[in-house]
C-alpha cells in the first residue's frame, strides 16, 4: 500500500512540474506571438502615441452628438405606463470616423511606397 501512494504521489509531483513546465511553454509562444505580430509595425515615441491620442480626443470632443437626426431609438412602454428608450443607434458614424482619420493623418506625412510593378523588377 505504501509502495503505490509513493508512486501516485511521485506521478502527481511529475504532473505538477510538467504543468509548470506547459504554463511557461505557452507564456513564452504567447511572448513570440505578440513579437511576430509587432514586428512590421513602425514604431512610435510615447509623444507620438499622445499626440494621436490628443488628435482623437479632440475629434470626438468637437462632434456633434445633441443633433437628434443622428440616431434611431425605439421606444417600448414599461409596466408603470411610462415610455422609455429600450435602444438608441448612432447612424452617421462615417463623419465621426472621417474627422478622426483626417485628424490622425495630420499628425503624418506619408511615406513614398514603391509601386507593385517597380517590385517586379
Amino acid at each position: 500500500m505504501q509502495e503505490l501512494e509513493n508512486k501516485k504521489a511521485a506521478l502527481e509531483l511529475l504532473q505538477n512540474e510538467t504543468n509548470e513546465k506547459l504554463n511557461d511553454y505557452k507564456q513564452q509562444i504567447s511572448i513570440l506571438q505578440k513579437q511576430i505580430e509587432d514586428y512590421n509595425k513602425p514604431a512610435l515615441t510615447p509623444k507620438q502615441l499622445d499626440d494621436i491620442q490628443e488628435a482623437i480626443e479632440d475629434a470626438v470632443g468637437s462632434y456633434n452628438f445633441d443633433d437628434v437626426d443622428l440616431y434611431d431609438i425605439e421606444l417600448e412602454m414599461d409596466y408603470d405606463g411610462r415610455v422609455q428608450a429600450s435602444t438608441i443607434n448612432l447612424n452617421e458614424t462615417y463623419d465621426l470616423v472621417e474627422i478622426i482619420v483626417r485628424r490622425v493623418h495630420n499628425l503624418f506625412k506619408e511615406a513614398d511606397c514603391p509601386t507593385d510593378e517597380e517590385d517586379k523588377s
